[in-house]
């Protein structure tokens, strides 16, 4: 029997279930592990100390072994090795792109971001907030924790006009957003977190029959656009404290990234894209542009 350690929110559930699924229910296991960032929800991540607010206490769990396997979002793993840990398999890619669901009297059709000036926005990300204060600095961007339903539920109820959520959540749990407006951020001004829409099944690293049957999960496309994305954030700190965005994907041999930094009044935004071919070399050279233009002095 696998045992698949996970968060217990809804969506953590959904993607440990997709993942039993994969490498068969009936010899699988889901097991509900509780981390820093599901205990502590009255303080946005930029105020939080340390990495892995929904990672640590689940490879912890793994490194005891009280699980055999850890299903993560991706964008939520620190970049940096967890010594005894192996990333067995990234799985095929959700659409990566952000939404911004607004309540339909509130939104202004027309413009980059369809909202009226003053509008209220809910967002716990840093790059999100900086983003949109870069498009509209007039908005009221107000924190907002909670699992995907929780989020909605107050928007409807009317703490906020707009709230911005990850493509891959409302897809994945099949969300009704009726009475709502969805407005697709476009990748042309609107970049989503390093490997946002992926999923990384991590096992411990001395597990190689597990790791074996792990990685025929493992999508290569996806392992190398986030690979890109997560070294491009590796060499600005990484983490929620950091107002970054990155996007990669493959055209045949080529590997396209784009990656910004803003800075966290959305006042400043560098955004440089670049072509490559090795995922980590790729990543770095994009830092270095960014670096050569002034992007630290932004964080």
């Amino acid at each position: 029997m696998i045992r698949i350690g996970t968060r217990g929110s809804e969506l953590a559930l959904w993607q440990a279930n997709h993942v039993a699924d994969l490498v068969g229910r009936e010899r699988s296991r889901i097991v509900v592990i509780k981390t820093k960032g599901d205990r502590i929800q009255n303080v946005s991540f930029d105020k939080m100390e340390g990495k892995g607010f929904f990672t640590k206490e689940i490879e912890d769990a793994l490194l005891s072994g009280e699980v055999d396997a850890a299903v993560h979002s991706m964008k939520d793993l620190p970049t940096e090795h967890t010594p005894g840990l192996a990333i067995a398999a990234v799985t095929r890619r959700e659409d990566p792109s952000d939404v911004l669901l607004v309540r339909a009297e509130r939104y202004l059709e027309g413009n980059n971001l369809p909202l009226a000036d003053g509008a209220v926005v809910g967002t716990s990300s840093l790059r999100r907030a900086a983003q949109l204060r870069n498009i509209v600095p007039s908005l009221e961007i107000r924190p907002l924790r909670g699992n995907v339903t929780t989020r909605i539920r107050r928007l409807r109820e009317g703490s906020f006009d707009a709230i911005v959520l990850a493509r891959a959540g409302l897809t994945r749990l099949e969300i009704d957003t009726f009475g709502l407006v969805e407005f697709t951020l476009p990748y042309s001004y609107f970049l989503p977190a390093p490997a946002q829409g992926a999923l990384a099944v991590q096992v411990r690293g001395d597990d190689s029959l597990l790791y074996d049957i792990i990685r025929n999960l493992n999508d290569p496309e996806t392992e190398d656009s986030v690979a890109a994305e997560r070294c491009f954030l590796e060499h600005f700190g990484g983490g929620c404290h950091v107002p970054l965005g990155a996007l990669a994907y493959r055209s045949g041999d080529v590997l396209h990234l784009s990656g910004l930094v803003a800075s966290i009044d959305g006042t400043r935004l560098i955004r440089r894209s670049i072509d490559g071919g090795d995922p980590a070399r790729t990543g770095e050279r994009l830092a270095e542009l960014l670096k050569q233009e002034g992007a630290e002095g932004l964080l």
